[in-house]
């Protein structure tokens, strides 16, 4: 099932635990680090044009890995194999506004990939996709944080961040 700009948020509220006005639902991310962990896949989003790490909403029946290898398939063309999960993003003061109105608290699931086949394109919710030195991706304003997310997978850390 290919989403739609629907399930993007068109704005981000911040303010003191203001995610107590949506609906809890479970979000990923994938960090697929290129040769040497020199580089990492980025994309930018056709709904707002943000740099962000691929990923989405896990859908109802499927495990968080296999929702986070769809959503990287879907809009990269990749396919990939989680590694690690690196973190776990919780942030009460945040929420997703989407275009028919709904809230969303949203939990978001980090993991890191590797890359077992396909090839690099895009899709309905991508513009661009390539991969960044991991020195420039830190230093971008990435969409949601996701600057935290590369960090924290850089770390290298055995267990993941709890954030």
């Amino acid at each position: 099932m290919q989403p739609s700009s629907a399930n993007n948020p068109t704005k981000v509220v911040h303010g003191e635990r203001v995610a107590r006005q949506g609906e809890l639902r479970l979000g990923c991310s994938a960090v697929l680090f290129g040769e040497a962990r020199e580089t990492v896949l980025l994309t930018r989003r056709a709904d707002n044009g943000q740099w962000c790490l691929p990923g989405g909403m896990i859908d109802p029946g499927e495990s968080v890995s296999e929702g986070c290898q769809r959503e990287v398939f879907e809009e990269t063309g990749l396919r990939v194999r989680v590694t690690q999960l690196t973190g776990v993003y919780s942030n009460p003061n945040l929420l997703a506004v989407y275009p028919n109105g709904n809230k969303a608290h949203v939990i978001v699931l980090a993991f890191e990939v590797e890359r077992v086949g396909g090839e690099l394109g895009l899709s309905d919710e991508t513009t661009d996709a390539r991969f960044f030195p991991v020195a420039e991706a830190i230093k971008m304003e990435l969409f949601h944080g996701h600057t935290e997310h590369i960090r924290d997978a850089l770390a290298g850390q055995d267990k993941p961040f709890i954030r």
